[in-house]
């Protein structure tokens, strides 16, 4: 059983009813409607991808000192470029001009910081069709990032041992 049914079958049996305190003033919460399927199959695979393409890289970054100066200012460009893969230019829900997808100020919570907030934030606030707009943005996000990344390694070439 998952959370939301857990607290639905909670209201059903009265339980928060039975639990009160008679002197006080007490509305019993509704029930929840069910958490539907959420497809995260396209987040999972970027980041798989991205985890196979970290390690790809690994193994060849001490080439970069052996670069053409050419080369490495090359390699730096990549390397800039890729945190700029990391924004949208439609920005995030609520919030227009915050455009990275990775990490933002929450939006309920102030200052502190929420990681894939299209994502965590619609769930939180149990928005599913924003939720699923938001795994698939991110989904495209990473991809973007993990071109960046395997250009990286590209350029780098072969393990350096």
């Amino acid at each position: 059983m998952n959370e939301t049914e857990v607290e639905n079958k909670i209201i059903k049996d009265n339980l928060y009813k039975l639990a009160k305190d008679p002197t006080k003033t007490y509305i019993a919460p509704s029930a929840k409607e069910s958490v539907p399927y959420l497809n995260f199959s396209e987040l999972e695979n970027s980041l798989v991808q991205l985890k196979n393409l970290a390690e790809e890289y690994q193994s060849v970054y001490l080439n970069g000192t052996q670069l053409p100066l050419e080369k490495q200012n090359q390699l730096n460009r990549i390397l800039f470029n890729a945190e700029r893969s990391l924004i949208s230019e439609k920005g995030l829900p609520r919030r227009e001009w915050y455009k990275h997808q990775i990490y933002a100020p929450g939006f309920y919570t102030g200052y502190g910081v929420k990681t894939l907030p299209a994502i965590r934030e619609a769930i939180e606030q149990r928005a599913w069709k924003e939720a699923q707009e938001g795994i698939n943005t991110v989904s495209q996000t990473i991809k973007m990032y993990n071109a960046q990344v395997q250009e990286a390694v590209n350029l780098l070439g072969k393990p350096a041992f």
